[in-house]
């Protein structure tokens, strides 16, 4: 009798070690665009100083995440959601932004230089949802013309 409780004991306390011990993976938690394909998805991480250059990304999620000094040159990041993330200081130089949902997103330092910003939701160009003040203080800065779209930074932002 004594061998047995010994038994369950050890066993308990064994499988209490394995269940603890267990790795618990931060990151990108994963999605599915289409059969087979797999869409990261940073929600809420904290992906400061990632380097995702030249990453198709596009359904992805990044909303809520802190990506301060991370570089996202030349990502494809077409219908992703970017709401409420800090950009500080990142490269997002030829980024692919179109049809994204940007709203509430720090910005701040940020490269955008040749970005394609169509249709994005809150804090694009063409074809965007813009604030008045935000508008009026990009029209003070804005310059070139997208090498991509071929369209006036300037004509995009409907400036006067």
């Amino acid at each position: 009798m004594k061998f047995f409780r010994f038994l369950k004991y050890l066993l308990c306390i064994t499988f209490s070690f394995l269940v603890l011990s267990s790795p618990v993976f931060a990151g990108a938690n994963v999605a599915v665009k289409g059969e087979g394909d797999e869409v990261p998805s940073y929600v809420r991480s904290n992906i400061t100083g990632f380097d995702f250059h030249g990453e198709d990304l596009h359904l992805s999620s990044i909303a809520g995440a802190v990506a301060r000094d991370a570089d996202f040159s030349d990502v494809d990041l077409h219908g992703t959601t970017l709401t409420l993330s800090d950009l500080k200081g990142s490269n997002l130089n030829g980024i692919d932004l179109t049809d994204t949902l940007s709203d509430r997103v720090n910005f701040q330092k940020t490269d955008l230089r040749n970005a394609v910003l169509i249709n994005m939701i809150a804090s694009g160009f063409s074809y965007a949802i813009l604030d008045s003040e935000d508008q009026r203080n990009l029209c003070e800065i804005a310059d070139g013309i997208n090498p991509t779209t071929g369209v006036s930074t300037r004509e995009s932002l409907e400036c006067s």
